[in-house]
Order: C-alpha cells, then sequence, then structure tokens
C-alpha cells in the first residue's frame, strides 16, 4: 500500500515536472514566433513597397491612357481621369468651381463673373436666388468629375490602322518564336545527347557568341541581305529565327541534361532512333523550358524596333506595331494620351501570354538555373 502510495507521488512529481519543462519550451518559443513574424511582415511590406514603385509608371501609363488633352494640359487637374464640372441653368452650361463660403467649401457654378464679386448658381438649388462671393472668380480652382475617356483606343485603332499593324507583329512573332523553338531544340538536343569531336568547342564559340554587339554585325548582314534581295520583305526577321541562338540553346541544353540518360538507353533498347527518343522521351518532359524559350522570343519579337525599321523602312503596310507606333508618336505628340493607350494596347498580348504561361515559365527557369 504504502509503495502505491509512491509510486503515485512520484508519478505526480515527474508529471509536474514534464508540465513545467513544456511550459517553459513553449513561452521560450513565443518571442522567436514574434520575432519571425516580424521579420516576415517586414519582408513583405519592403516587396509590396518595391513592386509598387516598379508598378508606378504603368499606372501612371493608364491614367493618362484614358485622360483628355485639356486635363493633361490643364494646371492642378487631378491624377485621376477628370472633366471638368458643368452644371446646365437656363439653357446655358455653367463651369463648377470651389468656393470658400463660411468657413466651407462649396460647389458652385458661376453665373457672373466679376474681378471684386461674382454671383454663383447653387446645383443643389438653382431655384434659389444666386449667390453673390466676394473676390475674384480667378483664384478659384474648378471642381472635376471623374470621367474616363476610353474612346481614346478606339482613336488610335482607327488611326494607325492597327489591326493591320496587329497582325504584322503577330504574324512575325509567332512563325519567329516557331523557328526559335524548332531549331534551338535540335542544336540543344544535340549538344546534350551527343558525343563527337569538337563538341565542347563548338558549343563554347556558341556561347561566345552572346557577347558579340549586335552593332557588330548590322552592317554585314544587312549588306548580306540586300544583296539577296530580301530588304522590304519579312524575310530578315523570320529566316535568323530558323538557325537558333546561343541564349536559347544553352538554356534547352541544361535542362536536356536535367533528364537521365537511362531513358534514352530504355527508348533505345525499344527500338527508338534519336529522332523518336527526342519527340516521344525528351519534349515531353521539357515542356517547362520550351515554353519559357518561347515567351522569351514572343516578347522580344514583339518588342523589336530596331530590325523592323532597318528592313521594313520603305514598307508600311508591312510594319509591326513597334515602328507603327513610334511613326504614330511623331505625329501625334501633341497629344499623349492617345500615345499611352497605343503603347497600352501594344501590351496587352505579351502580358497576358505570359499570365497564361507563368507557372511554366517559372519552372522551366529555376530548374535550368539551379540544378545545372
Amino acid at each position: 500500500m504504502a509503495v502505491g502510495v509512491g509510486l503515485q507521488q512520484s508519478g505526480g512529481r515527474l508529471t509536474g515536472l514534464v508540465r513545467r519543462r513544456g511550459r517553459g519550451r513553449a513561452e521560450s518559443r513565443r518571442p522567436a514566433e514574434r520575432g519571425d513574424r516580424s521579420k516576415s511582415f517586414l519582408v513583405t511590406l519592403i516587396a509590396v513597397l518595391f513592386l509598387a514603385a516598379f508598378l508606378s509608371p504603368l499606372l501612371r501609363a493608364a491614367t493618362f491612357a484614358v485622360k483628355s488633352t485639356d486635363q493633361i494640359s490643364q494646371p492642378g487637374s487631378p491624377v485621376y481621369p477628370a472633366d471638368p464640372a458643368t452644371f446646365e441653368y437656363e439653357g446655358k452650361l455653367l463651369d463648377v468651381y470651389n468656393v470658400p463660403i463660411d468657413g466651407a467649401t462649396r460647389e458652385l457654378a458661376l453665373l457672373q463673373p466679376g474681378r471684386a464679386e461674382s454671383q454663383f448658381v447653387d446645383p443643389g438649388n438653382p431655384a434659389g436666388p444666386p449667390i453673390t462671393w466676394q473676390g475674384s472668380w480667378r483664384t478659384l480652382t474648378p471642381a472635376w468629375t471623374f470621367a474616363p475617356h476610353w474612346d481614346n483606343f478606339a482613336e488610335v485603332w482607327d488611326l494607325i490602322d492597327y489591326p493591320r499593324l496587329l497582325f504584322n507583329t503577330f504574324a512575325i512573332a509567332v512563325i519567329g518564336t516557331i523557328g526559335t523553338i524548332l531549331s534551338c531544340t535540335v542544336v540543344a538536343y544535340g549538344f546534350a545527347r551527343f558525343r563527337f569531336p569538337g563538341r565542347n568547342v563548338l558549343f563554347t564559340l556558341l556561347i561566345a557568341t552572346i557577347f558579340l554587339p549586335y552593332a557588330v554585325t548590322i552592317i554585314p548582314t544587312y549588306t548580306l541581305f540586300v544583296e539577296l534581295g530580301w530588304v522590304g520583305t519579312w524575310l530578315p526577321l523570320l529566316v535568323p529565327a530558323f538557325f537558333a541562338n546561343a541564349y536559347d540553346v544553352f538554356l534547352m541544353r541544361q535542362y536536356f541534361m536535367t533528364i537521365p540518360t537511362e531513358m534514352d538507353e530504355a527508348a533505345a533498347i525499344d527500338g527508338a532512333g534519336p529522332f523518336r527518343t527526342l519527340i516521344s522521351v525528351i519534349l515531353p518532359q521539357a515542356w517547362p523550358v520550351v515554353i519559357a524559350v518561347a515567351i522569351f522570343h514572343l516578347v522580344y519579337s514583339w518588342n523589336d524596333f530596331f530590325g523592323p525599321l532597318i528592313y521594313l523602312s520603305a514598307k508600311p503596310d508591312l510594319q509591326p506595331l513597334a515602328v507603327g507606333l513610334s511613326r504614330f508618336n511623331g505625329i501625334h505628340y501633341r497629344n499623349p494620351e492617345l500615345i499611352q493607350a497605343g503603347t497600352l494596347m501594344t501590351m496587352i498580348i505579351p502580358v497576358v501570354a505570359f499570365l497564361l504561361t507563368s507557372r511554366f515559365f517559372t519552372r522551366g527557369i529555376v530548374i535550368t538555373g539551379v540544378e545545372k
């Protein structure tokens, strides 16, 4: 009996000791958890601030695109798209101003301006007597009403023949992207899987072309295309895409090297040749890098300005959006809202394409750059 009581007391003391130790550990973890939460909040806040600063030019362009020319040229106009407020009174359209009266600011319609005093009408009570205000009406600030001008986009659509420029840009970008994917896939597959003399030297020379400035090759390539009679056509913009490029070949090669070679050997045992292995084994596992390369070239071709400007300067009907929009900006430089509207319309398709494929794009870049 005494032994049982002693065991119970010992067990109670042991349980209490375990509880105190657990409570002490929990209390010691609480400051650490609070510190981790503070750091996480600080990092998130800094990231949001950097993102806001990065997107602020785009937000400004979006607000300019739906403003009117009068608002942009008006000093003191609001940041958001708006028009000067007006009020119709007895068949007349009156301007509305912010008028300080009796310590408060009211929006009143100017009925009769004057140097020393002016008469105003209250839009909320137009049947009431006119309100006399002592002072010069020119010192008052006009009232504004929110009024986005979506018709700016329709005007740009008509002025620059946007459907034709969009078709040209889309055709050049898509055909060039197809050529880049086909050629870079074959070249990268050869460097990643085949053993042949001078492979490393050839790959080094290919990578070295990345450091070759575009200005060094522009005159020889232009002379070559003149001799071929390709200037004034899309061929100088499309044919080079079917001969691969060092940057995309490097990305695809690095990704192909992450795929185990045992899968190639298994396909060879089943009787698959190199081309069949590429189609049935390599490419089904390499969609992330293929999509990444496609997005890279699509955005590059969509924004390319210098190449189309050189080879299509005499062919306005073949020019893409980048060149057509530049010509439009030179003509309508007095209408910045139209310029911004055209810029936003040009950005829509690349942004949508990136958003739809961002998951594959990020995965392809991460695996390519980290694992190899």
